[in-house]
């Protein structure tokens, strides 16, 4: 069932780099049951910030929480997340690199091959579950991250810029997945650049501008018809 408890997020992060500051402050809610678009232009800090909640990077200051509660290691069980690309084995197939995950999360084949058809790798798509992963094209590199992501059936999924290399077939199957998942009640936060496809997935957006969100909110109530023009008018002052 899907409820209004915010399950991901993070209150006050703080991170710097060399002197300069990335994020400031940063508050970020993500729901159950609705999709939620990061979006900000090159260096705004999505990955940054996306890292910082999952774990993998230390924030200066602040703290995020997951499934309601702060962030410890042992959460990251519920949640499934594809961040900077994906790392992938290329002398190994598309299916024994899905394997080599399942072991190590204690997932049966029977999953192994759910999630291969899930992202259109399996028999009922292009069936290249056999084929050596460096023959891969970036979409379909795309799709196995997805595919390893999906693996234990997350509560939360995090995907930063998943429609990268994925042709019009791919993005149209992807949303629909996504928009699945969040019927489902699951969490769902992707990041993006690409405004016209947020139109057609998320239902709420945060716009990160100098390390904060400078909206966040339902995507109806940010753009009345043109998410560009709104998005470059919180990020640029308009200014292309």
């Amino acid at each position: 069932m899907t409820t209004t408890t915010p399950s991901f997020g993070c209150r006050g992060l703080t991170k710097s780099f060399g002197g300069h500051h990335v994020l400031d402050g940063l508050d970020l809610t993500v729901t159950p049951g609705r999709v939620y678009a990061l979006l900000g232009r090159n260096g705004a800090g999505k990955s940054t910030s996306l890292k910082i909640m999952l774990g993998l990077l230390e924030a200066d200051a602040g703290e995020a929480y997951l499934l309601g509660r702060p962030f410890t290691r042992a959460a990251l069980a519920d949640v499934g997340a594809s961040i900077d690309g994906p790392a992938l084995y290329g002398h190994l197939s598309a299916r024994d690199n899905v394997r080599v995950h399942a072991r190590l999360t204690g997932v049966g084949d029977d999953r192994v091959e759910e999630v291969l058809d899930l992202v259109g790798l399996g028999p009922s798509g292009r069936d290249t579950g056999r084929t050596k992963v460096r023959s891969f094209s970036t979409g379909m590199k795309a799709r196995l991250a997805l595919a390893i992501a999906l693996l234990t059936d997350p509560e939360v999924l995090v995907l930063d810029e998943p429609q990268n290399g994925l042709d019009p077939e791919g993005i149209i199957e992807l949303r629909h997945l996504i928009r699945d998942l969040a019927a489902r009640g699951r969490t769902v936060l992707i990041s993006s650049h690409q405004l016209g496809e947020v139109v057609r997935l998320a239902d709420d957006i945060g716009v990160l501008a100098g390390g904060r969100l400078v909206y966040e909110g339902p995507l109806t109530e940010f753009a009345d018809g043109d998410l560009e023009a709104a998005y470059l008018a919180a990020t640029t002052g308009g200014l292309l």
